[in-house]
Parts: structure tokens; sequence; C-alpha cells
């Protein structure tokens, strides 16, 4: 989940992995930092939502350094789109993308299953 303010965002998940009825994991953290100020809320198949977190994660480090300046949510939340959608057959993930920016201040997008 995730609430946009005027002085940023709120993102908060629950901390169980289940495997259908069963519980897998009770410590778990669906938070993840993809960079200083944008954080990926990830529902679904974890090993899914994890290579996209880390795919996300090493283009917005390439893309630093190539433009010279932080990114911006929307270029990470577009990422995760692109990657959800060109993987559909193939991925279970459900994302929320969030945080700061210079550009936007706080904002947060929401990326379905299938992008």
């Amino acid at each position: 989940m995730a609430c946009c303010f005027d002085g940023g965002v709120v993102m908060g998940a629950d901390s169980r992995v289940s495997t259908g009825t069963y519980i897998a994991n009770r410590v778990s953290d669906k938070v993840a930092a993809l960079h200083d100020s944008i954080f990926m809320c990830r529902s679904g198949s974890a090993a899914d939502t994890q290579a996209i977190s880390d795919y996300v994660r090493y283009y917005l480090a390439a893309h630093t350094t190539e433009v010279g300046r932080a990114p911006t949510v929307k270029t990470a939340a577009t990422l995760a789109r692109r990657i959800a959608y060109e993987n559909k057959d193939q991925l279970l993930a459900g994302i929320i993308v969030g945080g700061g920016d210079a550009v936007q201040g706080g904002s947060g997008y929401v990326v379905p299953l299938g992008g």
C-alpha cells in the first residue's frame, strides 16, 4: 500500500509469504529500495518481483551514471512496467513504485499484473 501526501509518500506491506494456504515465511521484506529515495512494494511471485526489482535497480544505477542526476520515480515506474509487460506471459507480479524526486516531489505508480 502507498499513500501520497504533500511531503512525500508512505509505503507499507505485510511481511508474510504464502504458498497456497501454507505460510512459507513470516518475516519477509516486501518493500525494496530501488534508489536513494525510490522504493518498490512487491506483490505476487517473490522470485519474479525480486528479479524485476534487481533489474530496475541496475538500470537506474546506469541511468544515473549516464545522465548525471538522480532518476525520477516515473522513470523507475516506467522501467518496472516495461519489464513486467514485455514478460507478462512468464511473470506474476503486481508492483507499486513510490518515492520522491526533484521533479514531481512525492509520487506513486501502480504496475498491475501483466504491466
